[in-house]
């Protein structure tokens, strides 16, 4: 990621840096959302020219598996078809409102060895945010992907985690669907929404922005909140083996987004924690087709699948870490031994005992 990124901005003209680089301090890096707007921060792939645009995928399959890049390749698509579908009610716009070369790539901080930095991919539908620490530690969350509509002709970006959801839930006896299903509606986005950083307790909005024709009430809010420390659904230490393994088997299609290393590392640590801290709710509709939902919640991992809008053909989907979306635990802890010892980057430039 490093190198690439180099190279990348090395190819930059100075109003293109300009664009996409910004101090780690930045108040824009914590803004994740991934809703179109007019004032989203980084340089667009519009700007780029072929070359440069072919480092930018450089850099996205670098950090991500082939799995996760195809993925974004085929979100990235889905602009297309929402052009030609959409344009009929909202005229020539279109073409700039939904567009694949609108999608955003931005900087923070100073990328170099032992140094600390981040970056970030973001559009309709994607957010991905990628924080080094020191060149020594990666977070790799919040990682958002979506799919509006879910599946058009052969793109179906997450129709396997979707699936493979749909067929844990008919795996469940009456008992465990019980516990699984907290609610009959499904919320109309993310029960914790896209803060910066998840509070001990979060509740969905009433509506998606820009969809005011699915709305929910105070008492599905109630019904869907999300709890870090009472978490809802059905525990793992209650399923069977075959699915408690379907569980971890869905994380890891969500974890396996990043590279193979990254990837087991992640799942490594699932499983450690093992199933007795790993429950699963569903809301809304239990067919395709229907709106409904999904969460998966663990000690540290988050994952939500919501498909609500358009009678279940709108999805977003993303996992998330409790602790370090963004950086947050390994940047506090960084820069406290920062301040207590100085950065090698600082120290190495400065004599030990000047002479006057």
């Amino acid at each position: 990621m490093l190198v690439t990124t180099w190279a990348l901005l090395y190819s930059m003209d100075g109003a293109q840096r300009r664009e996409c680089e910004f101090p780690m301090d930045d108040p824009g890096r914590v803004d994740w959302d991934f809703i179109p707007k007019p004032d989203r921060q980084g340089v667009p792939l519009a700007r780029l020219n072929s070359h440069q645009r072919t480092l930018v995928h450089s850099l996205l399959a670098a950090s991500l598996s082939e799995q996760g890049y195809s993925q974004v390749l085929q979100i990235m698509a889905m602009e297309n078809i929402l052009r030609e579908r959409e344009q009929q009610m909202l005229g020539a716009p279109t073409g700039d409102f939904r567009n694949s070369d609108q999608y955003f790539l931005a900087f923070f901080g100073r990328p170099g060895f032992e140094d600390t930095w981040g970056w970030r991919f973001l559009g309709h539908h994607i957010s991905l945010s990628y924080t080094i620490i020191g060149q020594r530690w990666l977070t790799v969350t919040p990682c958002n992907l979506g799919a509006q509509p879910a599946s058009a002709g052969l793109l179906a970006p997450l129709a396997h985690e979707e699936d493979q959801a749909f067929a844990l839930l008919r795996s469940l006896t009456p008992v465990q669907r019980d516990q699984a299903v907290i609610h009959t509606v499904a919320p109309a986005d993310y029960a914790t929404r896209q803060v910066p950083f998840i509070g001990k307790v979060e509740y969905p909005d009433y509506e998606d922005l820009g969809i005011p024709w699915y709305r929910i009430t105070d008492e599905d809010r109630e019904a869907l909140r999300f709890s870090k420390d009472d978490p809802k659904g059905v525990c793992g230490k209650d399923l069977t083996t075959d699915q408690g393994d379907a569980l971890v088997e869905l994380v890891g299609t969500y974890l396996c987004r990043m590279p193979g290393e990254l990837a087991s590392k992640q799942l490594a640590r699932v499983e450690r924690e093992g199933l007795d801290n790993l429950y699963f709710c569903w809301a809304g509709g239990q067919e395709p087709g229907t709106p409904h939902y999904f969460r998966i919640q663990g000690s540290t991992v988050l994952i939500e699948f919501d498909n609500a809008i358009d009678n279940g053909n709108h999805i977003h989907s993303m996992w998330r870490d409790y602790r370090n979306d963004l950086g947050h635990d390994l940047l506090a802890d960084h820069y406290e031994r920062e301040r207590a010892t100085g950065h090698h980057l600082t120290t190495r430039l400065r004599s030990s005992v000047p002479d006057k």
